[in-house]
């Protein structure tokens, strides 16, 4: 296999890998959001001194605005992503939060950002939507014969929809503020894009500590923000930076570029189900491992065909 196709599957291993890490640390939402919080802003922060400002990427404060904006959303993403696997497992909170994100994040795209541009792009875009519904509907899918239930209810939806928001706004807004021309087209574009969305990373990595911090605060948690779960999760914020690195490179790479290295990261699916069942030990009955593997199965079909729909403009 390629080495710079290997660089791209990265991604999908260290993102796939945050809800099985932050559940092997332990700890509540809001320590887990915080310690990986910290992670997070030692990664931006090593990104932005180590290799931003050395190469004189434009670091105006539009660029701060969009870094912190979007960090502090990615913060009520985080948490509520993490009350989400508490309440249902790594293995099914997974598969749906990413499903979630592909659907709002491409139907984002289509409407505000404009990038589905023809009737053929509208057509795949809404059978890719379609495929990773139903997915998710085989995913979240109980066993009522079964002894092992599912805990999707009202409260698991409730997470999914809030976690869902926050993601979906950290990803949309570095090109919905470009797009309303708060961020300049020159600066949007330098570098391919990837000036621009590198040098957000510093300033994002602050707004996700800040964000976590307002998380803490909210949950009344301050008092255990220092105790040992939350500092051990502080490897998880370096399991997800890890994942973030290898995108920017992978995105980069004239032999790759931003359209595959963006679907094979959707493939952090697999690595989150899976690892939740195997690793974690998460128990499903036989019904319900053969919907979850045939909805994840539909999920990646349609994350793929939604990461290469401009093939079709």
């Amino acid at each position: 296999m390629d080495f710079a196709i290997i660089l791209a599957l990265l991604p999908a291993l260290f993102w796939g890998s945050v809800g099985l890490v932050s559940s092997k640390m332990g700890g509540t939402a809001p320590q887990q959001t915080i310690g990986m919080a910290t992670g997070a802003l030692i990664f931006g922060l090593a990104t932005m001194f180590a290799f931003v400002l050395p190469n004189g990427f434009y670091m105006g404060m539009d660029v701060w605005v969009v870094g912190l904006l979007s960090g502090l959303v990615w913060a009520m993403g985080m948490a509520f992503q993490f009350l989400l696997f508490k309440q249902m497992g790594v293995s099914l909170g997974v598969p749906l939060s990413t499903a979630g994100q592909i659907i709002m994040n491409a139907l984002l795209a289509a409407t505000m950002l404009g990038e589905w541009s023809n009737g053929a792009m509208w057509l795949v875009g809404i059978i890719s939507i379609a495929l990773v519904v139903t997915g998710a509907v085989f995913i979240s899918k109980p066993d009522k014969a079964a002894a092992v239930k599912s805990n999707f209810d009202a409260k698991a939806v409730l997470y999914l929809v809030l976690s869902t928001v926050g993601f979906m706004l950290y990803f949309i807004l570095p090109n919905f503020l470009a797009k309303i021309g708060y961020v300049s087209e020159t600066t949007r574009a330098a570098g391919k894009g990837l000036n621009y969305m590198t040098a957000i990373v510093g300033p994002q990595g602050i707004g996700q500590f800040i964000g976590a911090l307002i998380v803490v605060v909210a949950f009344r948690e301050t008092s255990k923000m220092v105790e040992k779960p939350a500092l051990k999760n502080i490897i998880t914020g370096i399991v997800w930076g890890l994942g973030n690195i290898f995108m920017f490179i992978s995105a980069a790479n004239p032999h790759v570029g931003q359209t595959i290295a963006t679907t094979l990261s959707q493939l952090n699916i697999i690595v989150g189900t899976f690892g939740g069942i195997y690793i974690l030990k998460e128990k499903k009955s036989s019904a319900q491992m053969k919907a979850i593997v045939f909805g994840t199965i539909l999920v990646v079909v349609g994350a793929m065909i939604i990461g290469n729909i401009h093939s079709f403009a």
